[in-house]
């Protein structure tokens, strides 16, 4: 061999060496040095984390109807720089989806890289859009939030966010035990974007459903009823709230206007409000049988107790009168509250002075929340003894002077109902498997004097009583009106009034107590015009349905 040869084996045998140096290097690099990262790499382009959304809790009523629900659905979204011809794929998707198609051509012409194009939309339509198979449209796993009773007792049921959060009423209250747990599970596909195997990394946990006192049956004629309201009276808000006296439950607790949970861009926060329990108001003379009820627990009068009453009263600097012209009178207790004279009351609330009186307010609950399971309740407005001034007994006894809620009201009648007893209203019966406790309540009155009150109040519904009108065969009825003047900075109002009934039923041993609140009704703004026929509709459904015997 020549020696040139045997230098170009040499040359050759060393360009070898190290070029399968190189390689082991290379080879050493890529699976020792950066072996994991090109790993984690390659599992991302091969393996994709699919979100599995947890269904939120439903909200029962009493019977275990649903009021809100959840099902499984999809949100759609667009990648717009994918988008090939928009006009065309806008007018498919909104066909598909049943949306409007600018808004659709919106949503898809955005800038940058992501939009919805709908959200939380049904599996039905998802299926449509997905079948249509366009480049740029896709979609992930959502939830939708659903009513099967529509929008019934929705400001107390509330709203949804579109990420799934409780934003008002028990759906932000309870959000803790509705709000679900999502899963994960992971899509490993092959080098062509084929799946090869889908795996759950986590399950998805469903919310706890929360169970209602409400009876969705007697919420929908409360609704019912005050629509009628609504459409007669034309008044800013309404309330009616019935409480089963037996057990303090709260079958309904209904509220107009009604709002449309699933248009909240288009509804007024204040029609969001539960009325119920976020409202305050002067009760007026609904507050009179409390007035009585206390003079009687504090032997100040008894049922026979008469008063010579004149025309007018003056403490101070407020003269007090009644609703009606007439000369001098003598009336018993009982006529008073039947008749609801203003004298008569504030003369009551003088004979047994004003700070036993005020320790009577309080212990009936007012100035205090009634403790009921539902966020944001107002205490009501009750000044403390110390800031009375002279004229303070002219106002209170006739329900003026102090602020209370629609709860307050039917939680306060309802120990005229049930022999004494003050309890906080039920408004849930269960969360998940744990059952509410009950309150076993605390005795204001003795049930001899609650029972001589329920007496008395069934004078109001008499003949000669201030609603007289309202009847329910077969029952005999009690309950009381109100007509308050609406304060101002310029004094109480001439022209401006809440109209108010409590009620009881039946009278002598009640199944339900009602409260109607009606905030500045027209075309008739008393109690007896504008809340009294409420109640009458409300308790002539709601007192067979409930198997209550008749008298």
């Amino acid at each position: 061999m020549s020696r040139l040869l045997q230098r170009r084996t040499a040359l050759l045998f060393l360009a070898s060496s190290v070029l399968l140096f190189g390689l082991v290097l290379r080879a050493f690099q890529l699976q020792v040095l950066e072996g994991s990262s090109l790993a984690s790499q390659a599992i991302n382009q091969q393996e994709d984390l699919i979100k599995v959304p947890g269904l939120r809790g439903a909200i029962l009523d009493r019977n275990g109807q649903a009021l809100a629900g959840s099902e499984p659905g999809a949100s759609i979204f667009a990648t717009p720089y994918q988008i090939k011809d928009a006009q065309a794929e806008s007018e498919a998707v909104a066909k598909a989806l049943d949306a409007d198609q600018e808004d659709v051509l919106a949503a898809i012409t955005q800038p940058g890289g992501f939009s919805y194009v709908q959200r939380k939309v049904d599996l039905k339509r998802a299926g449509r859009v997905e079948r249509l198979g366009l480049e740029g449209i896709g979609q992930h796993p959502d939830t939708l939030r659903v009513r099967p009773q529509g929008d019934l007792a929705s400001q107390v049921i509330g709203a949804v966010s579109p990420e799934g959060e409780g934003l008002t009423g028990l759906e932000a209250a309870q959000e803790q035990a509705l709000h679900g747990t999502d899963g994960e599970r992971r899509l490993v596909s092959d080098a062509k974007g084929d799946p090869l195997k889908l795996e759950t990394v986590r399950d998805a946990d469903d919310g706890e459903p929360v169970k209602l006192t409400i009876d969705a049956a007697i919420q929908a004629e409360a609704e019912r009823a005050l629509a009628k309201v609504g459409e007669a009276h034309t008044p800013i808000n309404a309330s009616a709230i019935v409480m089963d006296t037996r057990t303090s439950e709260v079958l309904a607790m209904a509220n107009w206007p009604p709002v449309d949970l699933d248009a909240l861009d288009r509804a007024d926060p204040e029609s969001l409000l539960n009325v119920g329990t976020s409202y305050t108001y002067e009760p007026g003379s609904t507050f009179k049988a409390f007035t009585v009820a206390a003079a009687l627990q504090t032997g100040t009068v008894t049922p026979a107790s008469s008063f010579t009453l004149p025309p007018s009263i003056t403490l101070y600097d407020r003269t007090i009168e009644e609703s009606h012209e007439r000369g001098t009178v003598t009336l018993d207790v009982g006529d008073i509250l039947a008749q609801s004279s203003n004298v008569g009351a504030v003369t009551i609330g003088l004979e047994m002075g004003g700070r036993k009186f005020s320790r009577w307010i309080d212990r009936f609950g007012f100035g205090h929340q009634t403790g009921i399971e539902y966020p944001g309740e107002e205490r009501g407005i009750v000044h403390p003894y110390e800031d009375w001034s002279g004229s303070t007994m002219g106002n209170l006894p006739i329900g003026q002077g102090l602020a209370v809620t629609p709860i307050q009201m039917v939680a306060a009648y309802g120990a005229l109902a049930n022999g004494g007893l003050l309890k906080r209203p039920q408004l849930i019966k269960s969360i998940g498997d744990q059952t509410v406790p009950a309150d076993p309540g605390k005795r204001v009155l003795s049930p001899q004097v609650s029972a001589q009150v329920r007496d008395m109040l069934k004078g109001v519904l008499a003949p000669g009583g201030t609603a007289s009108e309202v009847s329910v065969p077969g029952y005999t009825l009690a309950g009381k009106t109100g007509t308050a003047q609406v304060a101002t900075a310029q004094g109480y109002s001439d022209t401006r009034y809440v109209a108010s009934f409590m009620g009881l039923a039946p009278a002598d041993k009640p199944a339900i107590a009602v409260s109607v609140m009606v905030n500045e009704p027209q075309n008739g703004h008393t109690g007896a015009e504008a809340a009294a026929p409420a109640f009458g509709d409300i308790a002539a459904f709601t007192l067979p349905y409930l198997g209550v015997p008749t008298d």
